[in-house]
């Protein structure tokens, strides 16, 4: 059995589908160092402690600490995996709009769907012996499209290794948060436009024509029925306007808003300011049906070029799209 501080790194480990951590993890389990000084560690953090590299706090090593041996250079593509994903959590409102996210390993994939019609979401009573009313489950007429984002690290190697790896986390961040803004608007054109099975968003009407009143929220909630409004989705002109609503300025709202940065409607709604939607519409749907993602593999980088120290054009890249699951579990107000 192969133990932490004995494991021959190398390249190839990260040719096998998976990330370096699920391979580490198959080598070296964690379930073996419980009860030790390194339990609570994930095999990569215990790779960082076998050669000594601190990766954050104020006595973070230099970016050249991971270049010290070829061993502790395999490390360094999954350290940039990490970064660029936390970036991607910090920023991510895709948790409040993603019913479910499915992983798959290829480009092709169709999503499930569920259109029942309005008897057909009335359980109704069934008689002794009589069949029992259907729900149909198909998979979409079309292929699921996913959309590559990523950006391109150019930077030397010289100009970088004596930098804090503190300091190039935030860089890294910022590429993450990137690739989570593209597919946050990714998410909101599937929702309003459809993924290309004939499911776009239906449209609830403002009672006047540019101007947004509680009566017009008490609309969009009607509508969505027997879905739950749980979520709304606004640009931000909509936002001015729903936070100048006299609903809006009651205290319970008040305080959640002073108290956390948290926006609600007074419809018990969460609230996400979306700047780059389109203005003069607000989108409500039920989080827990509406939407779902699907993402091919892991962050995916030169890796390669990484551990060579080829920073001058090396990838970082996610590729994912967005299906509808449910088409009347989302509304657009306009």
């Amino acid at each position: 059995m192969a133990y932490f501080d004995n494991i021959r790194l190398e390249k190839g480990m990260y040719n096998s589908g998976r990330s370096l951590t699920e391979v580490l993890e198959e080598l070296d389990p964690s379930e073996n160092y419980k009860g030790s000084s390194l339990e609570g560690l994930d095999p990569f953090q215990r790779q960082l402690k076998r050669f000594d590299i601190k990766v954050g706090g104020a006595h973070s090593d230099p970016v050249m600490k991971f270049f010290e041996t070829s061993d502790s250079a395999a490390l360094f593509p999954e350290y940039v995996s990490r970064a660029v994903k936390q970036g991607i959590d910090f920023s991510d409102k895709l948790k409040d709009i993603v019913a479910t996210k499915t992983i798959i390993n290829g480009m092709d994939y169709r999503s499930v769907v569920s259109e029942p019609t309005d008897d057909e979401k009335e359980l109704k009573p069934v008689a002794e012996g009589a069949a029992l009313p259907q729900t149909n489950v198909r998979t979409s007429e079309n292929l699921v499209k996913l959309i590559k984002r990523g950006r391109m690290l150019v930077a030397s190697y010289e100009a970088i290794k004596y930098q804090k790896l503190d300091l190039f986390t935030v860089t890294l961040r910022q590429i993450g948060a990137h690739i989570a803004r593209e597919q946050l608007k990714d998410a909101v054109n599937v929702i309003v436009n459809g993924d290309g099975n004939n499911n776009a968003a239906s449209t609830v009407s403002l009672t006047t024509s540019g101007t947004l009143t509680y009566a017009d929220l008490i609309k969009l909630w009607a509508g969505l029925a027997p879905y739950e409004l749980n979520t709304m989705l606004a640009p931000t002109d909509m936002m001015q306007k729903l936070m100048g609503l006299s609903e809006m300025k009651d205290a319970l709202a008040g305080l959640t808003f002073q108290g956390t940065g948290r926006m609600i409607t007074p419809l018990g709604a969460k609230l996400l300011h979306i700047p780059s939607m389109t203005s003069g519409s607000i989108i409500g749907l039920d989080k827990n049906c509406a939407l779902e993602m699907v993402q091919s593999g892991n962050i995916v980088m030169d890796s390669d070029k990484l551990i060579d120290r080829q920073l001058e054009r090396a990838s970082i890249s996610c590729i994912a799209g967005f299906a509808k699951i449910i088409k009347d579990a989302s509304k657009v107000l306009a």
